[in-house]
């Protein structure tokens, strides 16, 4: 961990003349942009298979025909079908899976006072007013919401919001132009009416990330999102 801290701080001292104290959160900044861009070759290819399964749809719904009275055939089928067809299921997962790693390095770097049995110096940096060692509860405690850190939370707030509603929108979109013939005698997979249902508010879950979370994970977390809504828009148009 104190490798990663000492990266950081590397990079926080390169964007010092351009950024002063707002540079560790700029670092972060550019540190997931860079986590973003490793990953942007998984991203295409989660793109390429979600496209190939849309193309799916048809002969997922002659299986659903087929296997209407029988959801465990009929999800055996399915499984084969993307088997043959090399499309795997889990494809669009393998972007988020492998940001974990730096995701959980940033957030126990800055969730501890001491690394490497030394003070932990990344924790006196700030994003304007607020210390990205601090969380949402944090800054009510000190000057409450309209605070000099609390204004900080509340421009994330209004800027995720912003991100959300435009994911939610566009995945409504997508949901509504991909989706396959409806039928009214079950799923094509058990269980997926409610995944659709849910899928179009999960970025509305970067607001609750960004109260409970130390300050850096949750700059992580809406740079990150906001790279996600940006290349999905360009990906899937």
């Amino acid at each position: 961990m104190s490798v990663f801290a000492d990266l950081v701080q590397h990079l926080a001292d390169l964007l010092q003349p351009l950024f002063g104290a707002t540079a560790a959160a700029a670092a972060i900044v550019l540190f997931t942009a860079l986590v973003r861009l490793l990953v942007h070759p998984l991203s295409r290819a989660a793109a390429r298979g979600q496209k190939a399964k849309i193309a799916l749809q048809p002969k997922i719904a002659e299986l659903r025909k087929k296997h209407k009275k029988d959801p465990e055939k009929l999800q055996k089928a399915v499984m084969a079908l993307h088997a043959e067809e090399k499309v795997s299921p889990l494809s669009g997962c393998l972007p988020s899976m492998c940001q974990l790693p730096a995701f959980f390095l940033l957030y126990h770097t800055f969730s501890n006072t001491t690394i490497g049995g030394r003070a932990n110096e990344l924790l006196a940096h700030q994003l304007f007013a607020a210390p990205l060692g601090d969380r949402w509860a944090d800054a009510l405690g000190d000057g409450g919401m309209f605070g000099a850190a609390g204004l900080v939370y509340v421009g994330l707030f209004a800027f995720v919001a912003v991100v959300a509603v435009f994911n939610y929108r566009r995945t409504k979109r997508m949901m509504a132009t991909n989706s396959p013939v409806p039928v009214t005698d079950g799923e094509s997979v058990p269980g997926m009416g409610a995944v659709s249902k849910v899928m179009p508010f999960m970025s509305f879950f970067t607001l609750f990330t960004v109260a409970v979370m130390p300050l850096a994970a949750a700059l992580y977390v809406v740079t990150s999102t906001t790279w996600s809504a940006v290349e999905r828009a360009v990906l899937y148009r």
